[in-house]
């Protein structure tokens, strides 16, 4: 074979294989061009799933007929003025999406700048460049690609349905619209369809912020978010983040963000794992969207042709910024659980025909047996196990049961004060109720003739218990029904690991060191943080080129498989950059033990007792919800109760 340069247009058809993937791909670019110009509004229309058509227009600075020939010819950029790869401000940079697109469509460019007489018009069909033309269009440009792949029908072949191509787009949408929530932007499909319209959002950052990811991510996470604002040497964090009862099975709802630029960065998911990781089950996953800025020569955007992919200089500690930042907000939202909690509890009282609600984690449910008639309302007394349901629990576990850590559930009973003979938990569970009834005496009982006694006491007087596992509380303007067992495993719990923080993890040595073989690059990771390791009662050493060899391992863990261990903490630190899988399973193993010390289901508590739970839960962090991310209590306003009852 002869060694040739390939034509000009094939170079560009290979370029559009790596850029423009998918009509959603080709969007994505002129979108950010569009913004790159300083538009305040971008209209995207598309047809067949933008197979046939596919046009933004915006009303940014625009382009002269000189820079409207130049835009289309590979790598032409106004965005590297200083030819610094390492210094990028911009969402595009490289110069190959309009030629690229341009070489496998029927492209045209329609531009006006300001103070223009009129605007300019060029034609790029298949690579073939025109000459610009004058034009009507008011100030900013319009881009309209038709056939796209046209001139390569193999890759049509390869498209899904207009419907799925559709879906792309909007995701693609829905991200660039929350990177800049000043932007207003509207989708339409065929037939002129409204597919979404996000007007611009007016006031502070945080407040438009927060409204345009309300408008994307549904008025539940508006609702239920969390402020995000950390900064770290030179790196902010800014965003919002859902309360651990907002959750989903999986991660589709978490965005992330570097300045501006929509990111997938396996460290930043890692990261939110790590965070979320007392308060929700593996199987289950919060709602949030981060924001970062930082300097452009501390990420590499230019890792990937989609720049969907960064590379930080620090990962590190842009891991634990987001770790801390995260731990704060949900530290500082203290008891606090989702309104969608008591939302699927008003849900129980439906239109007579209506299909059953959405319990909490999803699923479906019926509400039980025979019901009455409230006006047009038919209210079904829910049984038990659906109550048991909607807060994502399991049937009463039974006292007692077997484990394989070695008498480490006994251990946590110390954590959780002794059942007394006539149901209730002695002293009224002064152990894991430190400040609560047992230490504070008769602060837990609430005079309910004095409403400015329920400002201090946001969960209210206990009023009594049913099914002897939920507790009813009066609050000032509602009510408040808690799972006993599931608010006093989050306490015990919070009182466990503080135990822990303050007194350190205990080891145990290995009669037998034990010598974990590895290969060299596993084993290298494990040494270099074996002081980390040993904080968490992991004692190892460096054993030769490719081995580690463990000394002693945390008490609690009991019996563990010491090789499995470390090679699971050495993929995961290659995979994370951060081995927190140890630090997993110690958590786990508190949670299981809390777990099993807390009050149990079908203990019956007298007022004190309840109201000690009560006072605890408030002054106990993360008490909305226990260890799984189950809510711990649902609370209903008065007047949501009265409109059930057609009272409003």
């Amino acid at each position: 074979m002869t060694l040739r340069v390939l034509p000009q247009n094939l170079i560009n058809q290979i370029a559009a294989g790596e850029v423009v993937e998918r009509p959603a791909a080709a969007l994505k670019e002129l979108v950010e061009n569009a913004l790159d110009a300083g538009a305040t509004k971008v209209d995207v229309n598309l047809r067949d799933g933008g197979r046939t058509l596919l046009s933004i227009t915006d009303d940014g600075k625009g382009m002269t007929p000189e820079e409207l020939a130049l835009s289309v010819e590979r790598h032409a950029t106004s965005k590297l003025p200083d030819d610094d790869l390492f210094n990028i401000g911009f969402m595009g940079f490289r110069g190959e999406a309009l030629p690229s697109i341009g070489s496998v469509s029927r492209m045209r460019l329609t531009s006006r700048v300001r103070g223009a007489d009129s605007a300019w018009t060029l034609l790029i069909e298949g690579g073939a460049k025109g000459e610009p033309e004058p034009a009507a269009h008011p100030y900013g440009t319009r881009v309209e690609v038709r056939d796209l792949f046209y001139a390569t029908p193999a890759r049509l072949k390869f498209l899904k349905t207009a419907r799925t191509e559709q879906m792309y787009a909007r995701e693609i949408m829905d991200r660039l619209a929350m990177a800049r929530p000043d932007v207003g932007f509207t989708l339409s499909g065929d037939n002129n369809k409204t597919i979404l319209n996000y007007p611009a959002c007016e006031g502070d950052l945080f407040d438009a912020r927060l409204k345009r990811l309300g408008a994307v991510m549904g008025r539940e996470f508006q609702d239920n978010a969390l402020q995000i604002n950390a900064e770290r040497e030179g790196i902010k964090l800014t965003g919002y983040a859902g309360v651990p009862t907002l959750n989903r099975g999986n991660a589709q709802m978490q965005f992330m963000f570097v300045n501006g630029r929509p990111v997938k960065d396996r460290l930043l998911q890692g990261a939110v794992r790590g965070a979320y990781q007392d308060f929700l089950a593996r199987d289950r996953h919060p709602l949030l969207a981060l924001f970062f800025e930082l300097s452009p020569r501390d990420v590499d955007v230019n890792v990937h042709p989609g720049k969907t992919e960064v590379r930080f200089r620090d990962p590190g500690m842009v891991r634990g910024l987001i770790v801390g930042a995260l731990k704060h907000a949900l530290a500082g939202a203290g008891h606090r659980a989702s309104t969608t909690v008591a939302d699927m509890a008003l849900g129980a009282a439906r239109r007579e025909g209506e299909g059953p609600s959405l319990p909490y984690g999803g699923g479906s449910h019926s509400s039980g047996g025979g019901g009455f008639n409230i006006g047009q309302y038919q209210a079904s007394p829910p049984s038990h196990a659906a109550i048991e349901r909607n807060y994502g629990a399991q049937a009463p576990m039974a006292d007692g049961g077997t484990s394989g850590y070695g008498g480490l559930f006994d251990r946590g009973r110390d954590f959780a004060g002794t059942p007394d003979p006539d149901g209730g938990f002695a002293g009224a569970a002064a152990a894991a109720l430190a400040g609560g009834y047992g230490a504070a005496g008769p602060s837990a009982r609430i005079d309910m003739t004095d409403d400015a006694k329920f400002v201090d006491h946001p969960l209210g007087a206990a009023r009594g218990q049913v099914h002897a596992n939920y507790i009813i509380a009066q609050t000032r303007d509602g009510l408040v029904i808690v799972d006993q067992h599931a608010a006093h495993e989050r306490i015990v719990y919070e009182r466990m690991k503080a135990d822990l923080a303050e007194n350190g993890v205990k080891r145990q040595g290995l009669l037998l060191p034990e010598v974990v073989e590895l290969d060299e690059a596993s084993a290298d990771r494990i040494a270099d943080r074996a002081e980390e390791f040993a904080e968490l009662g992991l004692v190892v050493e460096p054993f030769g080129p490719g081995a580690i060899v463990v000394r002693e391992v945390p008490a609690m863990l009991g019996k563990v498989d010491v090789g499995a261990l470390v090679r699971d903490m050495a993929d995961e630190i290659a995979e994370l950059g951060q081995g927190m899988l140890l630090k997993d399973r110690l958590m786990y193993v508190c949670a299981t033990m809390a777990c099993h010390g807390s009050v149990r289901s079908g203990r019956k508590l007298n007022a004190d007792e309840m109201n000690a739970l009560l006072r605890q839960m408030e002054a106990t962090p993360h008490s909305g919800q226990c260890n799984h991310g189950r809510p711990t209590y649902v609370e209903l306003k008065l007047h949501d109760i009265e409109k059930m009852f057609g009272r409003r």
